[in-house]
C-alpha cells in the first residue's frame, strides 16, 4: 500500500478553533452577538482611507512601517518594538513556536482564550491548565502549576470568554514570580474597553521586562475584524526572533491603510468604549432582576458578558430561545462552559431585546 504523508502526531490532538456563529441552525441570518465585534461599525476614516489605498496590484509594506510609527506615537513605544501580524492570534501562535516546542509546557488559566490551547500544541508543547478563580483567572494557581519545562504563559487581560480582570498589581505580582527564561505572553485584545484609570500596566512592563509580549488587536473596539490585524510589543529580542519567522507580507494594502487611519482617530475608540461601558453596565442591572431564575452575569470589562445560568433555565434552551428570535450568541459548552452564554454588548435597542427575551424564557421554565 502507497504511503501518505503522515502529520506530526501532536497535530492531530488539536481541536479546530470555532468562531461565532452568525447563522442558525437552519441557516437563517441571525442578529450577531456571538463574536464580539463593534455594534457602532467601523471609523469612517478608516473606510475612507480603505477606499484610496494602494493599489492591491502592488505588494504591501511587509514591515507596516508607518502603521508601526503611528502606534509608536500613540502608546509611547519604540516602533522597532513592535511586529504587526494577520490579527492577534498569529502573533500569539507565533509567540509560542518561538519560544516552547516538543517536551516543553505552555500554561494558562481554565476558561481561557481557546486559541492558547491551538497554539501550544500546534508546536508540540503541552497545555496545561489552571484552575480559575470563580470564573477568573487565578495568579497562584499559575504559579503553582509553574515547572522547570514551563516555557510560555498565557494571560489574557480582560480574559475572553469570561470578562474577567487582573489589576496591575496582580500582573505584576505574576510577572515577579516567574523565572526569566518564561515567557508572558499578556493577550491585550479587549484593552481598548478598559477605562484609562485601571491600565493594567502590560505596555509598561514589556518596555522594561525582557521576557514580557503584549499582543492587540484592531478587530475589537476599532471595529475592524474582517481586516485582520494585529500587533505585538516586546523587548527588542523578542520582537526580532518573531520577525524571523511571521508572515513576509502579513498586512495587505486596505488593511495597513485603513488601520493607520483608525489610530489617528482615537475619537472613535473612545466612543466605542463609552458605548460599550453604558450598556455593559444596564444589561448587568437588568440580569440582576433575574438573580432569582438563576442567570448570574459574570463581572467584565470587555464589549460582553458572561451570563451563568444555575436555575431551571438551561443555557442551551436560553441559546435556542434568542436564535429562535433572531439572535446568535455564544454557547461554550466545548469550552467547559455548558451552563454559559457569552452575549456580546451590542446596541441599546439589541440588548433590550434580549433581556425581554431571556425574561420570558426564564419565567417560562
Amino acid at each position: 500500500m502507497t504511503k501518505l504523508p503522515a502529520p506530526k502526531p501532536w497535530i492531530a490532538e488539536i481541536h479546530a478553533y470555532v468562531p461565532g456563529k452568525s447563522a442558525g441552525a437552519d441557516g437563517r441570518p441571525l442578529i450577531k452577538l456571538s463574536a464580539n465585534e463593534n455594534p457602532l461599525g467601523t471609523s469612517p476614516a478608516a473606510l475612507l482611507a480603505r477606499d484610496h489605498a494602494v493599489k492591491p496590484s502592488l505588494y504591501p509594506d511587509p514591515d507596516s512601517h508607518a502603521l508601526r510609527k503611528a502606534l509608536g506615537a500613540l502608546h509611547g513605544i519604540d516602533p522597532a518594538r513592535i511586529v504587526c501580524g494577520t490579527g492577534s492570534g498569529e502573533l500569539l501562535a507565533i509567540a509560542a513556536g518561538c519560544y516552547a516546542g516538543p517536551g516543553d509546557e505552555v500554561l494558562y488559566v481554565r476558561y481561557g482564550f481557546s486559541l492558547y490551547d491551538i497554539a501550544a500544541r500546534r508546536c508540540g508543547a503541552t497545555p496545561v491548565i489552571a484552575p480559575d478563580d470563580d470564573y477568573g483567572t487565578d495568579v497562584d494557581a499559575l504559579l503553582a502549576l509553574v515547572s522547570e519545562r514551563t516555557r510560555v504563559v498565557f494571560i489574557a487581560n480582560p480574559n475572553n470568554p469570561t470578562g474577567s480582570y487582573l489589576p496591575q498589581g496582580e500582573i505584576a505580582r505574576l510577572h515577579a514570580a516567574l523565572p526569566g527564561d518564561v515567557l508572558l505572553v499578556i493577550d491585550q485584545a479587549y484593552a481598548e474597553y478598559v477605562a484609562p484609570e485601571d491600565d493594567d500596566g502590560a505596555l509598561a512592563l514589556a518596555e522594561t521586562a525582557g521576557n514580557v509580549l503584549v499582543t492587540r488587536t484592531f478587530s475589537k473596539a476599532y471595529g475592524l475584524a474582517g481586516d485582520r490585524v494585529g500587533w505585538a510589543t516586546g523587548a527588542a529580542e523578542l520582537i526580532g526572533t518573531m520577525n524571523r519567522i511571521r508572515g513576509p507580507f502579513p498586512l495587505s494594502n486596505s488593511a495597513q491603510a485603513a488601520t493607520l487611519a483608525a489610530v489617528e482617530h482615537q475619537e472613535f475608540v473612545d466612543h466605542s468604549r463609552r458605548h460599550n461601558a453604558a450598556e455593559r453596565a444596564r444589561f448587568v442591572t437588568a440580569l440582576g432582576g433575574l438573580a432569582n431564575h438563576g442567570l448570574r452575569p459574570v463581572p467584565s470589562e470587555a464589549n460582553f458578558v458572561l451570563v451563568l445560568f444555575e436555575g431551571k433555565l438551561t443555557a442551551e434552551t436560553a441559546y435556542n430561545g434568542l436564535a429562535a428570535q433572531g439572535y446568535i450568541v455564544r454557547w461554550l459548552p466545548g469550552q467547559g462552559l455548558p451552563h454559559g452564554l457569552r452575549i456580546t454588548i451590542g446596541t441599546a435597542e439589541q440588548m433590550n431585546d434580549i433581556v425581554r427575551i431571556l425574561r420570558d424564557l426564564a419565567k417560562a421554565a
